[in-house]
């Protein structure tokens, strides 16, 4: 079949070349996108006088026939369409004749994949920040529910001090949050209309852009033909905002199997979430949360593809920048039902409060708020650090916990220990003392959840007018 681009070869394509240089494999699920800048791009060019009305209106109805055949699974892809712009194109013709030859007056495939790109991920990002907030309002609602539950919160992976469960939960939240943010402010970036551009030097002919970008949504045009086919600085922050996510999102799993193992025993994953052992009946295996982990390495590699593909480009357009869509076609794959799943995960999940509650006893968990008690009493808080530690150490070598020492052998490391440092050594109260702000009280954390809740409701993205 002849190439819509082929007036100036000789030979056809060989077919080894086709099929490696197509695209239309990945690319076609950008028809929407493709189908809806070309009716926008159509409109404005019979508004501007550059082609007739009732040609505009014969391609549009070309169009619109064309999207319910591909989603109807009707149209025919093939390796010789190269990509989504010359399969739609090529089917076009066939149904329209001659007239559909004008609707590529004024654009080229450069700015036209940059266009569908930008309407793709824009829709795209909107459906993550949303999934975000699901997983967010999911962890909430464990949180308020284990407001009082408490467990050891860990440094260097060693029981360190004890906190609300909510409190954990909620530091999850937050990073969640700044992942939000992030999208957000991804979004303006990504919310540039690119169509106009053409090649890489603009067009002769008398377009109007600024009525383009209204029609599909745009709030803002860009501003630089050259810079405008050849950026992809906005897949790249997309790719790196992602990459943060997906770190988060591993963190989290990995507390997950941590947490269901039989050392921790501090929850239980739903029997939906899991999978068993081919061998060892007994084996109940965090698989999803196992995935969700290893996962996280393909979204990183894709930022780090795309960074190497751009890094040696010479303006303007180069070829190269097909291999921008693979990348980010995986890591929206990857990151949208990692964010689902996990939300109904934790749904679903068991909280072993009695469990986490032991885990505190042991571990000299309220140390501190015992040195904390001597500087009360006047002492420096290095003095006291180091009174501590040798009562820890003591309790080691006595096989004894601090709460289970005597008050004579309290005072036997300082005369300023008095029947209320007894007093001291109790979990929940150790707890509810912590109400700096954003510390761990009951009281604190019940602010900083009415805080989220009413964040959550808050339009981060907020459609042009």
């Amino acid at each position: 079949m002849a190439k819509l681009w082929g007036g100036r070869f000789s030979k056809e394509t060989a077919k080894l070349v086709e099929e490696f240089t197509a695209s239309i494999h990945f690319d076609k699920r950008l028809y929407k996108q493709d189908i809806a800048g070309s009716i926008a791009h159509v409109r404005m060019l019979a508004k501007q006088g550059i082609i007739k009305s009732e040609e505009a209106e014969r391609i549009i109805q070309g169009l619109k026939e064309i999207k319910e055949e591909i989603e109807k699974g009707e149209f025919v892809f093939t390796a010789a369409d190269e990509d989504i712009h010359m399969a739609i194109e090529r089917r076009l013709h066939e149904k329209i004749g001659k007239v559909a030859a004008k609707l590529h007056t004024a654009r080229s495939r450069n700015d036209q994949i940059v266009l569908d790109m930008r309407l793709y991920l824009k829709e795209e990002i909107r459906a993550i920040m949303q999934a975000i907030k699901e997983l967010m309002q999911s962890l909430l609602a464990v949180a308020e529910e284990h407001i009082e539950t408490i467990l050891p919160g860990y440094t260097h992976l060693q029981r360190a001090q004890p906190v609300s469960l909510a409190h954990h939960l909620l530091a999850y939240v937050q990073m969640l949050k700044r992942d939000r943010e992030r999208f957000a402010d991804c979004y303006k970036r990504v919310d540039v209309m690119p169509l106009g551009s053409a090649a890489l030097a603009g067009t002769t002919f008398p377009i109007d852009r600024h009525y383009v970008a209204k029609i599909l949504g745009f709030s803002k045009v860009s501003e630089n033909s050259m810079d405008t086919v050849s950026d992809r600085d906005f897949i790249l922050e997309f790719l790196s905002v992602s990459a943060i996510l997906a770190v988060h999102l591993s963190r989290m799993a990995e507390e997950l199997i941590l947490w269901s193992s039989q050392e921790f025993d501090f929850i239980e994953i739903d029997d939906a979430f899991c999978t068993g052992s081919s061998i060892m009946p007994q084996k109940k295996n965090p698989d999803v949360a196992e995935l969700i982990r290893g996962k996280t390495g393909r979204v990183l590699g894709n930022l780090i593809a795309l960074l190497i593909v751009l890094k040696g480009l010479p303006l303007s357009y180069n070829r190269d920048l097909q291999e921008d869509k693979e990348p980010l076609f995986d890591t929206i794959d990857t990151i949208k039902p990692s964010l689902t799943i996990l939300a109904q995960l934790w749904q679903n999940i068991k909280i072993k409060g009695q469990n986490m509650l032991r885990a505190t006893q042991k571990g000299y968990l309220l140390a501190t708020d015992l040195a904390d008690y001597l500087v009360t009493k006047g002492l420096p808080f290095r003095q006291a650090h180091r009174v501590v530690g040798e009562m820890v150490r003591y309790c080691q070598e006595k096989g004894k916990e601090l709460e289970q020492l005597s008050l004579n052998e309290m005072q036997s490391f300082s005369p300023l220990m008095e029947e209320d440092a007894k007093k001291i050594l109790d979990v929940k109260a150790a707890v509810a003392r912590r109400n700096s702000f954003g510390g761990t009280s009951f009281e604190e954390v019940k602010r900083q959840i009415a805080k989220i809740k009413a964040e959550l409701t808050e339009e981060l993205l907020k459609q042009p007018e």
